[in-house]
């Protein structure tokens, strides 16, 4: 077997534990953002500036 054959394994599973790795990060720490800045955020704040749509 050529070194490029058994290297691609390796290379898909560090590919794809660093995507999931990516997107599991990006939510916990927008969960903690959201939880540390609870009521000063735009979204918990709108009700107050914005007229309802009808």
């Amino acid at each position: 077997m050529s070194p490029s054959r058994l290297a691609l394994p390796g290379i898909s599973a560090d590919s794809t534990g660093a995507f999931a790795f990516g997107i599991v990060y990006d939510k916990v720490t927008s969960a903690w953002w959201d939880a540390h800045n609870a009521g000063k955020q735009w979204k918990d704040i709108r009700h107050k500036y914005v007229e309802q749509e009808e």
